[in-house]
């Protein structure tokens, strides 16, 4: 690259349908309607919505060198898939392919200097996924889920493809957290709520803002006219200015160095009537596993509108074992019980929580 980017963020999803290249472009545009110098890079090969989104119909032109300057709208560079594949036509990528792309996409475009470029990415955290990012120098990602999605699957899926990226999660945005009535203003959680929120703080992750579904939202995205835009002052507008303030913080503060972080230095076995874990911070702490088991906070163990723990300690067996403990990146553990549950993520900040209950 001729210049420097400074931060390369990608924004990830755990299945489509949620939002994110929405997301991604309003976020784009927000954080340069607050002066950060930022880039927008449409890696969503498979369905290349943001010239659509940000209502580009510009296309790319080629400076000296054979190098791609990217089309800008609303002070954001852009750069799209979607620009080189004709309207209608279906494409099959390979993974050299993608690999070639996003090389493409990264070094061959003059982006100039960028104090964030935003990746948006392919919804799913498979091994196309896995490819993209591992040909970007990534600062860290942020993740976008639903309120009623099973949010610790997605989480986990998120932070494992990360972690193995060593690439911490800056945040995760909850999408469409409430319906707001167009007539009456009134909030309705139509898909649930705090699903998102609720991860966040188990996991210990940084949760950055939750957007409301709002008619008016899908509106501009149609015309090419980001609410961050069209409507600044209206509540997603703002949710979103908050949360690209929030993104920002966290871009500067950067993730805590892993030795700097409360984590397992090592997990006993399982099978026993007691888990082991020794911290890194010199601490052990011995948990009974069915004490454990029963402080699951899942979202089947949970209700998650009320927060009530729905999980009945009488169908919890005396005997309960762990069948096995396994490190979620550098966030949480996930334990499959010999009861069959396995669906529970405990993040390091809870387990530690639940030590005066061991």
């Amino acid at each position: 690259m001729a210049h420097p980017i400074k931060n390369v963020i990608p924004v990830a999803s755990g299945k489509g349908g949620v939002g994110k290249s929405t997301v991604s472009a309003n976020l784009a545009v927000a954080l340069a309607k607050q002066g950060a110098k930022t880039g927008l890079m449409d890696a969503d090969v498979y369905g290349p919505s943001i010239p659509t989104l940000l209502g580009i119909t510009d296309r790319p032109t080629v400076a000296d060198g054979n190098r791609i300057l990217p089309v800008e709208k609303l002070g954001v560079k852009v750069i799209s898939m979607g620009f080189f594949i004709p309207v209608g036509e279906a494409v099959i990528w390979r993974g050299p392919m993608l690999h070639k792309m996003v090389q493409d996409f990264l070094g061959n475009v003059e982006w100039g200097e960028l104090d964030i470029l935003i990746v948006d990415l392919p919804p799913g955290t498979g091994d196309i996924q896995l490819s993209l990012c591992q040909t970007i120098p990534l600062t860290g990602a942020v993740i976008v889920s639903t309120p009623q999605e099973v949010a610790w699957n997605v989480a986990q899926k998120a932070i494992v493809m990360f972690d193995k990226l060593n690439a911490p999660i800056l945040g995760i945005i909850e999408n469409m957290s409430h319906y707001v009535c167009g007539h009456c203003g009134g909030r309705e959680d139509i898909f649930g709520s705090g699903g998102a929120r609720k991860a966040a703080r188990i996991l210990g992750i940084p949760f950055l803002g939750e957007i409301p579904l709002v008619k008016s939202v899908r509106l501009t995205s149609d015309q090419g006219d980001p609410i961050v835009h069209a409507s600044p002052e209206s509540a997603p507008a703002r949710a979103i200015f908050n949360i690209a303030e929030n993104l920002m913080t966290q871009v500067k503060v950067g993730a805590p160095p892993l030795g700097t972080k409360r984590v397992p230095s090592k997990i006993g076995a399982a099978g026993g009537p007691t888990i082991e874990i020794d911290w890194n911070d010199g601490k052990r702490t011995v948990y009974k596993a069915r004490d454990l088991r029963l402080a699951c906070p899942c979202a089947r163990c949970v209700d998650e509108h009320t927060g009530q723990r729905t999980l009945v300690a009488g169908s919890v067996p005396a005997e309960l074992r762990a069948l096995s403990i396994h490190p979620v990146g550098r966030y949480a553990l996930q334990i499959v019980w010999s009861d069959g549950h396995n669906t529970g993520l405990y993040g390091y900040d809870y387990l530690r929580k639940l030590e005066a209950r061991s």
